[in-house]
């Protein structure tokens, strides 16, 4: 099976010392986040997880972590945009996160690296122009440390709409002149452009447009085959394999503007100041009355097949 800690909250990022201390205690517990008193209880053993799979604006944090790490099939998703602070507000410097994905990719290996440069947003700063320039400058700097570059247009989810009003869709014109921009700049450095959600609008510029985070990219990640079950994306859009996710909501404090995780700033800071390292929860612990589920769990690795990478 895969266990997902990127659709609710950065992880690596925040929460890098708590996700090692739950590798080494080898359980983690996740409250539904529509129903808290239902706890899901899943084991971390790699006989039971074939990958983890990352998707993060800032992997640096667990570096240290990353022996606990190597039994485990790994795939990560790393965001490197062109924004500020005006939208990103803590995110660290991008200058720094190019390293730090480089050396990712060193250590994971090209193959379980993907590039995110996503959303894209246009405003009177950051122009159609802007961002060819900008997506230009990281895929050549990122150019052999990854095959592939993930871009979606921005979605105005009601929690987008609250914490960022003056945020607008992005115009299909506007969509297409950027997509095939996007698609030839990756092309020449060695990547492949995959629209995320995105329908199949860019495919006639040579854009991937089946997702983002398919069985397949799993598979040449960790250079096994899997009998992955049949799952539904986390949009209707979303043809992606998004499963047993250990984050929580309104967790993240990048802040960035256009998440569509976080409700209010105020409600991520509190939450902030309830994590405890120790805990098996990502925010809190125990609560009388919690109903505990023990995830059934199996190993998805096919022995009778090799993948011939």
């Amino acid at each position: 099976m895969i266990i997902n800690t990127g659709q609710r909250t950065d992880i690596p990022a925040f929460y890098a010392e708590w996700f090692a201390n739950r590798l080494r205690e080898g359980f983690v517990c996740v409250r539904n986040p529509y129903d808290p008193g239902q706890v899901s209880r899943y084991r971390l053993d790699p006989a039971v997880v074939d990958a983890i799979g990352f998707c993060t604006k800032d992997p640096a944090p667990m570096f240290p972590h990353m022996d606990l790490l190597k039994d485990y099939g790994q795939l990560w998703h790393v965001t490197v945009t062109p924004y500020g602070r005006d939208i990103e507000p803590n995110v660290p410097d991008k200058r720094r996160i190019l390293g730090d994905f480089q050396r990712l990719s060193e250590t994971v290996g090209a193959d379980a690296v993907t590039w995110r440069f996503d959303p894209v947003l246009l405003s009177e700063r950051y122009t159609p122009d802007y961002h060819i320039r900008a997506f230009e400058k990281i895929a050549s700097a990122l150019e052999g440390h990854t095959h592939t570059a993930v871009v979606s247009f921005i979605d105005l989810y009601p929690k987008v709409r609250r914490n960022f009003p003056e945020a607008r869709e992005v115009p299909q014109e506007q969509r297409l002149a950027l997509g095939k921009a996007f698609a030839e700049i990756a092309s020449t450095h060695g990547m492949t452009l995959r629209p995320c959600a995105e329908g199949d609008e860019l495919a006639a510029f040579g854009a991937d447009c089946g997702g983002c985070l398919r069985v397949g990219d799993y598979e040449k990640a960790i250079g096994k085959r899997l009998n992955a079950p049949k799952r539904k994306g986390a949009r209707a859009a979303c043809a992606c394999l998004i499963s047993c996710d250990i984050g929580a909501y309104d967790t993240c404090r990048h802040l960035c503007r256009y998440c569509y995780a976080n409700a209010e700033p105020a409600k991520v800071l509190a939450n902030s100041r309830r994590h405890d390292p120790g805990s098996p929860f990502l925010i809190g612990n125990w609560r009388e009355g919690d109903r505990i589920h023990d995830v059934p769990q199996e190993s998805w690795i096919d022995e009778q097949t090799s993948l011939g990478l």
